[in-house]
């Protein structure tokens, strides 16, 4: 302990929050790799098409079929394409396949879009159906000690056990069993879900030429974004002193001269009335301070986005847990947009969400800020509708940065967000 500094204390949620974030992303690993199975199989069905398109050209009469056979590649691909982009980075896809086959050949994508349908058709199905096999085969095994007398007694061993069960000493193991394969899969099944995505995140990402006009197309849709919400942020604070501190500081003025009259007519009612000036003075200060606030909050210069974000915790009206790590400091402009981010989640969460604990996580990533907010309440956000979730949008689109919300009905919640801070 440093003289002088408290030792910090222990968060009371940290092993919770662990867990419920493994648990998370089993579930997630589980979804997606059921999701690669569904395309697997799809990209299946388009590979066999290929080949029998490809025999038929030897034949002359192919060449016909040809574009069709191309244009279901595509649209296997766009699927797979859609797939990843729930779970990770968008993958934004070429247009649609050209009718006429020499063009379509031409087409940078088509051959890459071919190779995935080829090794997702073939080595991801196989890789998929393996993955799947590992939670139905624990839970088999887990559940087998219930039902094993059922079976019939020449077949009563299942997938994957090597002895013979004859009576309940020989099925309880297999629960033990079942419950390694389960741990396995926990800890092996987020990995088994990256690597089964990996060959579609190479070969169906844009090419070099799409990447710079998406770049282009993004910079100035940010650019509109950055002053759409520098104009929305003058709007607020211009309301904010005309409808407060301008109008307080009027009142101020119509006491003053009441009181300058009652000293010449009613010297005994001046005190009352310069008690009531003295009043809204300090009202329409009050309401300067916070606007102040609302612009850049001084708690960022005097204790830093920790702290910051430590006091926005401590008045919650959610238990709120915060985990900071981040060395140096970020740009002003950074951390006070993670701040303001911050504020406006935890006032939703306070208000909508019926939630019993929430975790606020801060990390610096290289040249990034990576703020997460995860409640456990009903879920069911929508970032379509109100303008909670628009307002934190636009101020985070405002610093080229990207904002995903996961929200199923039942929770939990998590908000992700990510900020370029430099490197």
């Amino acid at each position: 302990m440093v003289a002088g500094r408290p030792e910090p204390a222990v968060p009371r949620y940290a092993g919770r929050g662990r867990l419920m974030r493994r648990a998370r992303a089993v579930l997630d690993a589980l979804e997606h790799l059921v999701g690669g199975l569904g395309t697997a199989l799809l990209a299946f069905v388009a590979m066999a098409w290929v080949t029998s398109v490809a025999v038929l050209c030897l034949a002359g009469v192919g060449l016909l079929l040809a574009p069709s056979a191309l244009r279901a590649v595509r649209a296997v691909a766009s699927r797979e394409r859609a797939r990843l982009s729930r779970w990770g980075p968008e993958i934004i896809g070429p247009g649609p396949v050209p009718s006429r086959l020499s063009a379509a050949l031409a087409d940078p994508a088509v051959p890459r879009e071919l190779f995935w349908v080829l090794g997702h058709g073939t080595a991801g199905l196989l890789f998929s159906a393996a993955a799947i096999t590992m939670p139905v085969a624990s839970a088999q095994d887990i559940t087998y000690p219930l039902w094993w007398r059922f079976l019939p007694a020449q077949n009563r061993e299942p997938t994957g056990v090597f002895w013979t069960v004859r009576d309940f000493s020989d099925a309880l193991p297999v629960t033990l069993f079942g419950i390694g394969l389960a741990l396995a899969f926990v800890l092996l099944g987020p990995g088994m879900a990256r690597l089964q995505a990996w060959p579609g995140r190479r070969l169906l990402a844009a090419t070099d030429d799409t990447d710079l006009s998406l770049r282009v197309a993004q910079l100035s849709a940010t650019r509109a974004a950055a002053l759409d919400a520098h104009a929305t942020e003058l709007r607020r604070i211009e309301r904010s002193l005309h409808d407060g501190a301008q109008n307080r500081l009027v009142g101020v003025t119509v006491l003053l001269g009441a009181t300058r009259r009652a000293l010449a007519r009613d010297p005994a009612s001046a005190p009352a009335i310069l008690e009531r000036a003295q009043a809204a003075a300090e009202e329409a200060l009050a309401e300067l301070r916070a606007v102040v606030r609302g612009i850049l909050p001084p708690v960022l210069d005097d204790r830093g986005l920790t702290g910051a974000l430590t006091g926005l915790a401590a008045n919650c009206g959610v238990p709120c847990e915060v985990d900071v790590d981040m060395p140096g400091r970020c740009a002003v402009s950074v951390e006070a947009t993670a701040y303001f981010v911050t504020a406006e989640a935890l006032t939703n969460v306070s208000r909508h969400s019926g939630a019993r604990h929430v975790l606020v996580t801060v990390r610096r990533d290289g040249p990034h800020l990576r703020l997460r907010i995860e409640d456990d309440g009903v879920g069911g956000a929508d970032a379509r509708r109100g303008s909670g979730i628009a307002g934190i949008r636009s101020r985070v689109e405002a610093h080229d940065g990207r904002l995903v919300l996961t929200s199923p009905p039942g929770g939990p919640t998590i908000l992700e967000v990510e900020l370029p801070c430099g490197s």
